[in-house]
């Protein structure tokens, strides 16, 4: 389970007395300011935040000790972290954070290593999730599912029908042509940085943080 969940990330500065522009990963996203301080990924600094306005994508938010425009510039492309323990528990037992879902192993039901989860996205028919293959050799064939390419799962009950969070392990089901990979030099629909995204209960952003409908 991840120790600490990515709540937004800081896309420039907001005036001239300090305020940033943060686009939030929570499903409410004045939520990025509901579960205490935030701090950088490494937990190198943190700042006391909260809300102080909205506009088009953004929340404006203000970080104890960012007082000037050039303050806030030097922020811009930090993300903001809370604890995992910070965040309610999701309120369906078939949710679940995209944080928690990221680098489970993925195996079929015979136990064939495919993979492990890299990022949950949604492109707009629910959520996604993207399977980096094995190393080679991994699945005792020499070789990663797919020719090393990354693989689409839905994230459904009839495709995932087992996420076992305590066995760090999810069970894909062999529906028809749920594994096939890729074309040979088409274009994957995977994204090769998604945001792994994390914060607000909510119903599929691909943010890491947020529950899942399994």
């Amino acid at each position: 389970m991840a120790e600490h969940v990515c709540l937004g990330v800081i896309v420039g500065p907001h005036g001239v007395r300090g305020a940033v522009r943060v686009k939030s990963f929570t499903a409410a996203p004045e939520a990025v300011a509901a579960y205490g301080p935030v701090s950088t990924g490494d937990g190198a600094r943190s700042w006391p935040i909260r809300v102080i306005g909205t506009a088009k994508g953004v929340v404006i938010c203000r970080l104890d000790g960012v007082a000037d425009r050039t303050a806030a510039e030097a922020l811009k492309g930090v993300r903001l972290h809370v604890p995992r323990a910070a965040l309610p528990p999701p309120e369906d037992e078939e949710e679940y954070y995209h944080a928690d879902l990221v680098g489970l192993a993925v195996e079929q039901e015979d136990g064939t290593c495919l993979g492990s989860v890299r990022a949950v996205h949604d492109f707009g028919a629910g959520d996604m999730l993207e399977v980096a293959p094995p190393p080679q050799g991994a699945d005792g064939d020499g070789n990663g599912d797919g020719a090393g390419r990354p693989l689409m799962i839905p994230f459904t009950r009839s495709a995932v029908p087992v996420v076992d969070l305590k066995a760090a392990r999810i069970v894909v089901a062999p529906l028809p042509g749920l594994l096939d990979p890729p074309p040979p030099g088409g274009e994957s629909d995977s994204p090769s940085d998604g945001d792994p995204s994390d914060g607000d209960p909510s119903d599929g952003d691909p943010s890491d943080g947020d529950p899942s409908d399994g």
